[in-house]
């Protein structure tokens, strides 16, 4: 698993100005940490997931950002909140050879540092 801790050292160390936020799905307020983020342009660093994703993230996925009211704003489950343009979005998993759906595959930028 060296490989994987690598490699999450190093997103930590490119996003440690910005002040990373790093959260489980396993982790009761990681929605609300998301929402945080996302308002405040703060990197969040996703660790552990599986091959199936949260349907909650799907928006953020696809970065269905709509405008309300001047503001740039995207929906989270029943909440809409402002998203912000420096917001980014890192997901890893300690899968060694995940199997995602097409469907996940072309929503994200899939890299193997194996």
């Amino acid at each position: 698993k060296q490989w994987y801790q690598r490699r999450v050292r190093g997103i930590k160390n490119m996003e440690k100005q910005a002040n990373l936020h790093t959260i489980k799905l396993s982790d009761a307020d990681y929605v609300r940490t998301l929402e945080n983020c996302i308002q405040f342009g703060t990197p969040v660093l996703l660790e552990d997931v599986g091959e199936d994703l949260d349907p909650l993230l799907e928006p953020i996925l696809l970065k269905q950002t709509f405008k309300q009211g001047g503001a740039i704003c995207i929906r989270l489950g029943d909440s809409t909140i402002e998203y912000s343009r420096d917001f980014r979005f890192y997901i890893t998993t300690k899968l060694r050879n995940p199997h995602y759906l097409p469907e996940t595959a072309v929503k994200v930028t899939l890299l193997n540092f194996m």
